[in-house]
């Protein structure tokens, strides 16, 4: 799994925000990728008049939404994200752009994103003929990117993410509709929640993904889950992205990675070193001591497998 950079990512400015330039600067010394037009990628899941309004929005610096900012030249940035992330799908590689995409919805965005980078590259791989499993291990729920997929049996949709959290849904009973019913995976997880119980939800989703035999993994790597992230309550260790990364490696044959969020700007180039490292098996450069949940933190974990459990076992064997 090899890194996929572009410069341009650094010049979506948006002054003092979590998701800032700052972000990727342990990263700026990269060589540019040669990657495909982003543009010519958006209306796989993108409304015409919203791309449109992200581009208006853009070259006027106005907010998408209180979250969302833009800058002249933050088109450009999103659509090299975009580009970067089917340049992933096609070469199992590791896209380190920003903005980030989950949140993003076919005509708005939302939370820090312009356009669903995981999503187009999963549209992408279906519009191949490919099954697609999208492992959201960011802390928050990717709301967009599972309503791109919602009622589509070739996407299965696992997310790990903290419960109650922004953006406020993600819970055991959204489970997927139509032909695609029991194809999302919500496992919310507790504020507090450390390692055990983030693996436990691993260990939940595993034979799920077996049965469903994907073609390719997409991951939506963020790594706002870490104890020292400013937005979350959540407290996994930097090895746990290291294990993660090996865990992908020997349980799957094709697997590409796409940047989410991540926003303490001294740990989010570790996390993201800890999953590259161990998906490529080499040596862990930060290993953290592994963190352990309160006991009535795994009770309540332990209480939503079970009602996520006893809503999915119809169609998998959990």
């Amino acid at each position: 799994m090899e890194y996929i950079f572009r410069s341009e990512y650094l010049k979506h400015r948006t002054g003092n925000h979590p998701e800032c330039a700052e972000r990727l600067y342990s990263f700026r010394h990269l060589a540019d990728s040669d990657i495909p037009a982003g543009e010519s990628f958006l209306k796989l899941v993108h409304t015409s008049d919203y791309i449109d309004k992200v581009r208006r929005h853009c070259k006027e610096e106005i907010p998408l939404d209180n979250d969302t900012l833009t800058s002249t030249q933050s088109f450009e940035a999103a659509c090299a994200a975009v580009g970067a992330g089917i340049l992933a799908a096609d070469t199992g590689g590791f896209a380190l752009i920003r903005p980030p995409g989950h949140h993003a919805y076919s005509n708005r965005a939302s939370g820090f994103c312009l356009f669903n980078n995981i999503a187009i590259a999963a549209r992408y791989l279906t519009d191949q003929g490919k099954k697609v499993m999208i492992l959201d291990i960011d802390g928050h729920l990717g709301d967009g990117t599972s309503h791109f997929f919602y009622n589509d049996p070739n996407v299965l949709f696992c997310s790990l993410h903290q419960y109650p959290a922004f953006p406020g849904n993600g819970w055991v009973d959204e489970i997927g509709s139509g032909p695609a019913r029991g194809f999302t995976i919500n496992l919310p997880m507790p504020p507090g929640s450390a390692d055990d119980i983030f693996w436990r939800g691993i260990e939940f989703i595993e034979p799920i993904a077996k049965s469903f035999n994907p073609d390719v993994v997409a991951v939506s790597a963020g790594f706002d889950a870490h104890q020292n992230d400013p937005l979350l309550q959540l407290n996994l260790s930097l090895s746990s992205f290291y294990h993660c990364g090996i865990w992908l490696h020997e349980n799957f044959n094709r697997v590409f990675a796409v940047l989410e969020g991540g926003y303490n700007l001294n740990k989010l180039p570790l996390a993201i070193e800890q999953f590259h490292h161990g998906f490529n098996k080499l040596a862990e450069p930060h290993a953290e001591p592994a963190t352990a949940s309160d006991t009535s933190l795994v009770t309540v974990f332990e209480k939503n497998l079970q009602q996520l459990y006893n809503n999915v076992k119809e169609y998998w064997p959990v």
